[in-house]
Order: structure tokens, then sequence, then C-alpha cells
């Protein structure tokens, strides 16, 4: 898929208050500093579309993006981010759940995982959220280029072999580098064929 053009649209706290006009939407969510404002500058060729920062956990609202006039880029609050506070981590969490179980035009979500760790708690348990309410999604693991190919073919492997104990099948698997820009056109296509069957 060509992107031709990538335009921010609006910022909210609220799913309801979210564009009206029911094209498809790609939402994108991980936890804090797993690199999905750099994923979604490469994907998109805009360097400062969604704004990275050296500090984890920047993202507190759900950001929309149209790209080519067609379809809606998604980037939702990171979740899990310990030093926000417990009052500010639950309503952070009511914005996600809120987006995720009740927005319609959802049409699939991404799932950020940094390649470089083994399994962790929070985004196994996120993920079994996500199946226990029917949510179709995605796994993408990020930040490839900083580990070596046998290790990361052991991390993902090992992430796949944790979810085959609770799951009987594995959701898509994209690995991606925004440094180097891998997986882009893979990713791309994969929403480019969703929305092709969408018509």
């Amino acid at each position: 898929m060509l992107i031709k053009s990538a335009q921010f649209i609006i910022s909210n706290s609220d799913y309801r208050k979210c564009p009206q006009d029911n094209r498809p939407e790609y939402a994108f969510i991980g936890r804090s500093n797993v690199g999905k404002s750099s994923l979604i500058n490469m994907l998109t060729n805009r360097k400062g579309l969604a704004m990275t920062s050296s500090t984890p956990g920047k993202t507190m609202l759900i950001n929309h993006f149209l790209i080519n006039d067609e379809w809606y880029l998604v980037d939702l609050p990171g979740y899990g981010y310990a030093r926000r506070g417990k009052e500010n981590r639950e309503r952070l969490q009511q914005i996600i759940e809120d987006y995720i179980l009740q927005r319609e035009s959802l049409t699939s979500l991404f799932v950020l995982v940094d390649s470089r760790h083994e399994p962790q708690k929070i985004d196994l348990a996120f993920m079994e959220w996500l199946g226990e309410n029917g949510v179709p999604f995605s796994i993408v693991f990020t930040k490839i280029d900083k580990l070596g190919p046998v290790r990361l073919k052991q991390n993902v492997e090992e992430y796949k072999q944790k979810l085959l104990e609770r799951w009987e099948e594995l959701p898509p698997v994209f690995v991606t580098s925004s440094e180097k820009r891998s997986g882009r056109e893979e990713l791309l296509d994969y929403i480019g064929q969703i929305n092709a069957s969408l018509r």
C-alpha cells in the first residue's frame, strides 16, 4: 500500500467524540516506551506525525490520523506506566477499554511488544483480555534491529509458545524496526487487504 497522505485529525479522551464518518480504524497500542510513535511515523513516512518522547507514557489521549482519505490510524495511550499514579492509570485504562470495546469503527488492533524482552505478564494479560472480549488483534514486535537474528527468533518463538498455552491459534505476527524500516510493507499490505475485503 502506498501512503499518499497522512494528517492529524483529532485528539480526545472519549470514544464518543471520535470521528463519525465510519471509515475503518486501525489502532496501535502497547506498553510505554515500546516505540509506538516511531513505528507510526515510519509507517506513514511522516517524521513528526506522532510525537516521540524520551519520557515514557506521554500519549494520554486517543489520536486519530487520516490516511489516504480512506482509513484512520489511531494512536492509543500506552498501558501500564507505573509512575502515572493509581488514579491516572485507572482513568487511562477506562479510556482504552471504552474505545476498544465500544468503538464500532475499530477494525483491527495492533499490540506492540518490545522484541528484546521475554514475554511480559502485562502484555499477556492484555492480550488475554482482548481474546475474552473477541477483539481482533495482531502482535507487532518492535525494535528488532536491537538484537541479532538468532536471539530475535528465540524471543518471538518464546512468545508464541507462551500464547499457545492458552490459545488454540495465534493472531497474525509482524516483526518491525522503525530504524531500519523493516516490516513496513507487510503491515501496510495487511491493512490494505482488510480494507479491500470491506469494500
